[in-house]
């Protein structure tokens, strides 16, 4: 098997565009939640989240065609791809792209509303409903021409593919904060299995937009401190409603380790094992002791052979809803103990929940961590929640230089996932 190094890392956040920009924000304590200001937000009970503004794909994507083609989930995953790409300084031009791997998790499911929106309404009937025969007579005309192929789920592939040559193995992965994290461990597999030599692979949301907002505000996991606004989502605090949306993408660049090494690449880590598993328990409620995280969990850290006491951090899920923040500190604490070694924090009060870019983003933080020797905190923990007795780094970066991180991930109907990373004694 062979062993897989991190050489490039990617994020475009609110925190900033770029890895620099949001590690040195996530370690200063800022946060990117306030209010929505791309629509009025005031029919949704959460009107606050983490939203990237002033954003300008042109900068990344110059084809004018390709960018009228793209969703702004889209385009932040091709500029999240790129900003790893870049990061890693990897040359993808220098061989046919057969090799090279992409590896995506989106949540992704539907086109621009706003491109049907005006062929709806022209379609509407007196009494105000749709009428569907007027609406297929009159769409040809009035509704956007590439709808259609705008919607495309994995729509990203082909964009990220196309602008890096990328003609190896690839996958789109549907769903929410695993999928990010699901997608990097098949570009981690295939490094390891031989299938690859060099894989982008990440994920992105844009979590904050009206149509996302509208279907996560009837789910009950969001917030309704909207009063607020930055200290309103507070992982493992006793007085915690839920969690806050953000949007963008993170993305990594992974390489065969001896490869990287004789191209003296920077590797910020090591990946060395991939987990995941299912709660099988009830939709939109994680099971209790987190029984699913727990045996992803324990499969990453067998596949790496690591030691569960040998990790000094965890770049944990910490969404900040009544049930997922116990689950998981249970998970957490009957795979590694309770002792005082162990660290473990959530960046989702800073940069939001990413919902399909969250997991990527904490296997980002992992890598960082290790790298830098300095662990983001978990900001607005100001009552611990008895619950959830961990050390989750309250307040303020801390210096550490653990030898092995874990990264985990959960999604909404039980999916649950878990990277193993090295530090890279370079």
């Amino acid at each position: 098997m062979k062993r897989v190094a991190i050489t490039g890392i990617g994020l475009l956040t609110a925190l900033g565009v770029g890895v620099e920009p949001t590690w040195e924000a996530l370690l200063a304590g800022r946060s990117a939640v306030g209010s929505l200001d791309a629509y009025d937000p005031s029919s949704l009970r959460t009107r606050i989240g983490a939203e990237i503004r002033d954003f300008k794909p042109q900068e990344f994507v110059a084809n004018r065609r390709t960018l009228r083609m793209m969703t702004r989930g889209d385009q932040f995953a091709l500029v999240g791809a790129t900003l790893a790409a870049r990061d890693g300084g990897y040359d993808f031009t220098a061989g046919d792209g057969e090799r090279a791997g992409l590896f995506v998790g989106g949540n992704k499911d539907i086109s621009d509303p706003k491109h049907v929106l005006e062929a709806t309404l022209a379609a509407r009937g007196d009494d105000g409903t749709v009428d569907v025969r007027a609406f297929g007579e009159s769409a040809f005309s009035t509704a956007y021409p590439l709808f259609y192929v705008e919607g495309l789920q994995a729509a990203s592939l082909f964009y990220i593919s196309q602008a890096f040559n990328l003609k190896g193995a690839n996958t789109y992965f549907a769903g929410t904060a695993e999928s990010g994290a699901t997608a990097i461990g098949a570009g981690f597999r295939a490094i390891r299995r031989g299938e690859a030599d060099v894989v982008l692979a990440g994920g992105f949301d844009d979590a904050v937009s009206w149509w996302a907002m509208s279907q996560f505000d009837t789910l009950g996991v969001l917030t309704g401190r909207n009063d607020l606004g930055a200290g309103a989502c507070r992982p493992y605090d006793r007085d915690r409603d839920g969690t806050v949306l953000g949007e963008g993408a993170a993305f990594v660049l992974l390489e065969d380790f001896e490869a990287a090494q004789a191209r003296g690449a920077r590797i910020y880590a090591e990946l060395t094992g991939f987990g995941s598993a299912f709660d099988a328990y009830r939709t939109l409620t994680p099971h209790p002791e987190g029984r699913g995280l727990v045996r992803a969990m324990g499969a990453a850290l067998r596949e790496a052979e690591t030691a569960p006491g040998e990790v000094g951090y965890i770049a944990a899920h910490g969404c900040g809803t009544r049930l997922g923040d116990p689950s998981e500190a249970r998970a957490i604490q009957a795979v590694f103990g309770a002792g005082d070694r162990l660290a473990a924090s959530s960046v989702k009060p800073a940069a939001g929940h990413l919902v399909a870019a969250a997991g990527a983003l904490n296997v980002a933080v992992a890598a960082l961590a290790l790298h830098h020797g300095a662990l983001p905190p978990t900001l607005n923990l100001e009552h611990p929640d008895p619950a959830c007795d961990l050390d989750w780094v309250p307040g303020a970066a801390r210096a550490a230089r653990p030898d092995h991180a874990v990264a985990v991930a959960r999604g909404l109907a039980g999916q649950d996932v878990a990277l193993a990373l090295t530090r890279a004694k370079n």
